[in-house]
């Protein structure tokens, strides 16, 4: 069992690490290129637009065959055959067709890789933050890797560092045994979906991950206007993973205390709050140190918390139900994140973009009261 912890561990932590990567610097990249802020956020969109499709088709293959980690191995081999040619296009549709057709394939895995892990937790639900935490410290250990090697290394070669990054993802899934089990279906997946209280924890999932859009997008952008170093960025990206490390550490231990509903929750009123921080004193870095500490409660305490109820509220098509939380949240709702920052950042104030982001928090705060978590698992 230990072996598979590490093993796991070692997934999440070479994933996340590819996040490191792109999650900050790709739109400096891209900014390197000369895209326009429209331009930029179209093409961060495309990683975002594939997962609203992708995952559920991958999700359904998985769950009738039951080789979810033959997905994983075979989509991560796919997405880098599809990232090759961006290491020498670089005109806007070229990069938009490749970066669209690499996200379908990449996009597949993580929500595959989740059923996985909690496939061989077993009734051992409680692990799962014990061995996501590792993702986290993948993302802070390249965060801070490519900040301080982007200061005298030029920025254009960051899809060579991504390419090697694929390539360990891809042999790590190698290293993981499938955990084989064909869901069998006691009703179709829609019986599911139109609960009530899916449809809010669905939306819910949806507007927190629209509400990130301008911080994915271009808070490394905004930083470096504010005369920020690409370190002192990298610093501060990792510090708010290094918050929701930290988190993760005890999500379990929260869970024990209040039911996963009640944190589904009280992450959307913190994250809230964190736009608004973002919204009036970004330029203050005293204050922007509490809102990437607050990023342990808009991503690490939903992220969580969301997965917790997904599990539960779809026991007979657990491939399709992270395939569906992957799809509305990161997919449909990183997608309007990045549409309409890359709209809004070149004509309003990044104040006014923020604003809205503390708007989609505060309507998801508002749905996901309705998020009840299932009697038999509650609390």
């Amino acid at each position: 069992m230990q072996t598979l912890h590490w093993r796991l561990s070692l997934f999440y932590f070479c994933y996340f690490a590819s996040l490191g990567a792109l999650v900050p610097f790709w739109s400096l990249y891209l900014d390197s290129l000369q895209f326009t802020s429209l331009e930029i956020g179209q093409l961060i969109a495309t990683l975002a637009i594939s997962k609203i499709v992708a995952p559920y088709i991958w999700g359904w293959i998985a769950d009738q065959t039951g080789f979810h980690i033959r997905i994983v191995q075979i989509t991560s081999l796919l997405s880098i055959l599809c990232f090759l040619p961006l290491l020498w296009f670089d005109s806007f549709w070229t990069m938009l067709s490749f970066m669209m057709l690499f996200s379908f394939f990449w996009n597949a895995s993580l929500p595959q890789f989740e059923v996985v892990t909690l496939g061989h937790l077993g009734e051992n639900l409680h692990r799962y933050s014990q061995i996501r935490l590792w993702g986290s410290l993948g993302f802070i250990a390249t965060v801070i890797f490519l900040g301080a090697i982007f200061q005298s290394l030029s920025i254009s070669w960051l899809p060579f560092i991504l390419l090697g990054i694929f390539l360990i993802i891809w042999f790590s899934s190698l290293q993981v045994a499938e955990h084989r089990q064909i869901e069998a279906s006691s009703g179709h997946i829609w019986s599911v979906i139109k609960k009530p209280q899916v449809i809010a924890l669905l939306l819910s999932c949806f507007f927190i991950q629209a509400s990130h859009g301008p911080y994915y997008t271009f808070f490394s952008l905004h930083m470096e206007s504010l005369q920020y170093t690409r370190f002192s960025i990298g610093l501060l990206w990792s510090l708010g993973v290094l918050a929701e490390v930290i988190l993760f550490i005890f999500m379990h231990r929260l869970l024990n205390i209040k039911a996963a509903s009640y944190w589904l929750v009280f992450s959307l009123l913190l994250t809230v709050i964190r736009w608004l921080l973002m919204a009036f004193y970004s330029d203050e870095l005293g204050v922007v140190l509490i809102s990437q500490g607050l990023h342990a409660a808009s991503f690490g305490m939903f992220h969580a918390a969301a997965i917790h109820l997904i599990h539960e509220f779809f026991p007979q098509h657990r491939g399709r139900g992270q395939a569906l939380y992957a799809s509305v949240s990161f997919g449909a709702g990183g997608a309007t994140g990045s549409l309409y920052a890359g709209v809004l950042w070149d004509v309003v104030p990044p104040t006014t973009t923020f604003l809205v982001a503390a708007l989609f928090a505060f309507v998801g705060m508002m749905i996901g009261l309705k998020v009840k978590q299932p009697a038999l698992t509650a609390g």
